[in-house]
């Protein structure tokens, strides 16, 4: 509400990018990362996240994509319209700010353990006890999706993925 009383009118990218679902993003894309080898994933590599998964057309890719197909289909298919890959980099550049936030939402409720020594993120695993709210649809596909990008990072170097995406850390 405002202060006269009225409601604020929230746009769609408002309600999509804000930093709790960011956060929610990342934390779920380090527990793919992690279940690959059981590191962590680098704090650049997070910086990556959100512009794939905030994006529409590029989450469907990443959704009608197996796992087991890894990084390099997944960026054939998104190559197949070059102007679709060098594009990540474009919005992995006015996303900073937010990835940067959902980072820090991140750490402070909990969800992930940033090493500042190693520059790396830890999620933390998802506990039994605690029931996960019910999600809208449009959210619960981003989970799957998160995670799966996660899991094609973590066979990569930092290196190979900065290259395999087209974009400049």
């Amino acid at each position: 509400m405002t202060e006269v009383g009225r409601p604020v009118r929230l746009s769609e990218s408002a309600i999509v990018q804000n930093e709790a679902l960011g956060a929610y993003v990342l934390w779920r894309f380090g527990l793919g990362f992690q279940e690959r080898d059981g590191q962590a994933a680098t704090l650049p590599l997070a910086f990556l996240v959100l512009p794939l998964i905030l994006h529409a057309p590029t989450l469907e890719m990443v959704l009608s994509t197996h796992k087991a197909s890894g990084l390099h289909l997944f960026v054939g298919k998104l190559g197949e319209q070059r102007e679709d890959l060098i594009a990540v980099h474009g919005r992995a550049l006015p996303l900073r700010q937010l990835s940067l936030e959902s980072l820090i939402r991140a750490e402070q409720s909990g969800l992930i353990r940033i090493d500042p020594a190693t520059a790396t993120m830890w999620s933390v695993g998802p506990y039994d006890n605690l029931a996960a709210p019910l999600l809208p649809e449009r959210i619960r596909r981003i989970a799957p999706a998160s995670e799966k990008i996660g899991y094609w990072f973590a066979g990569l170097t930092d290196q190979q993925v900065a290259h395999t995406l087209r974009v400049e850390f």
